[in-house]
């Protein structure tokens, strides 16, 4: 049997030479002859330049067939393993959503004033990064934990819980809204390009009017004022009005400059910024400042 679209073989193969070996050095700690098989597994199939299963067990001495299903399945588990544990000091979702899991841990054992504890310290995290969908789970958890009447802290956290998750829930929503309108505009632009005529004019600027949210500008959180910059310039691209392009590419960037700490967060999302930005500035091509600055604040995290 050939194949490339194996799931294990292709994450396996989308592995560094550093992950490689976080995975064997995580893997030689576990013990039994299972473990022992899906690390051969490992080695054979990391070495194959293609996906061939009866080679995988010609080469994988001890492994039968019967074994293969349970002992890849076992692997690719392992494998994520280990990746969500050594991305838990570089990817901020995973990082709080695994305080969250802590805080729930400790909530089953009863300690429940430690719970809320680590909750307030992933909630400043959240807060300070603009996680909001996660920041919303950890207000429902500590919302949750106060309900049950078992910290005598009600009276002094319950106004300012609900309140907080409230005012986030419509923030949320509004970001939603904004981002919706985004990315319909972006499949238009995939499907239309830019518009032809004067009918397609009339359906595209239509078509953004009453699908864009009212708004108060000063009212915006990051975010909604990030998706509303995006949409303009999905829009102005579309009708080939790339002075308003220019225009809502330069604000979609200078957002990020406003919030510097958060373009290592969002790296996607401000590349795309500034590719937009210096299409329209005549260049087509990112100059020698956006590349320092591509560098000051993606060289730490690419290593």
């Amino acid at each position: 049997m050939l194949s490339n679209t194996d799931s294990l073989y292709q994450l396996i193969k989308s592995l560094s030479k550093s992950e490689k070996r976080n995975f064997k050095l995580y893997a030689n700690r576990l013990q039994g002859n299972e473990d022992s098989k899906f690390m051969v597994l490992f080695d054979v199939m990391d070495k194959l330049k293609d996906y061939d299963e009866e080679k995988i067990l010609q080469k994988a001495e001890g492994v039968s067939k019967a074994q293969l299903s349970n002992l890849k399945a076992h692997l690719y588990k392992q494998i994520l393993l280990t990746l969500r544990l050594n991305a838990s000091n570089q990817d901020l979702d995973i990082y709080l959503r695994e305080q969250i899991d802590y805080a729930k841990l400790l909530y089953n054992k009863g300690l429940y004033n430690q719970s809320l504890k680590m909750l307030d310290k992933a909630k400043v995290t959240a807060i300070e990064f603009e996680k909001n969908t996660i920041l919303l789970e950890i207000y429902d958890f500590a919302k949750h934990i106060e309900g049950q009447y078992i910290t005598r802290s009600i009276d002094t956290t319950a106004e300012e819980i609900t309140t907080s998750a409230n005012l986030l829930t419509k923030k949320i929503i509004g970001t939603n809204a904004f981002s919706n309108l985004g990315i319909r505009l972006y499949s238009l632009y995939l499907k239309t390009s830019q518009v032809r005529n004067e009918k397609d004019l009339l359906f595209v600027s239509e078509f953004f009017k009453s699908n864009l949210p009212s708004y108060n500008i000063e009212d915006l959180s990051f975010f909604e004022k990030m998706y509303l910059y995006q949409s303009y310039v999905w829009y102005s691209n579309i009708v080939q009005d790339f002075l308003t392009c220019y225009k809502y590419a330069s604000r979609w960037v200078d957002l990020f400059e406003e919030n510097k700490h958060l373009i290592p967060v969002y790296a996607d999302l401000y590349l795309k910024g500034l590719h937009n930005w210096e299409i329209r500035n005549h260049t087509g091509k990112l100059n020698y400042q956006v590349w320092l600055l591509i560098f000051k604040y993606f060289a730490p995290i690419l290593g």
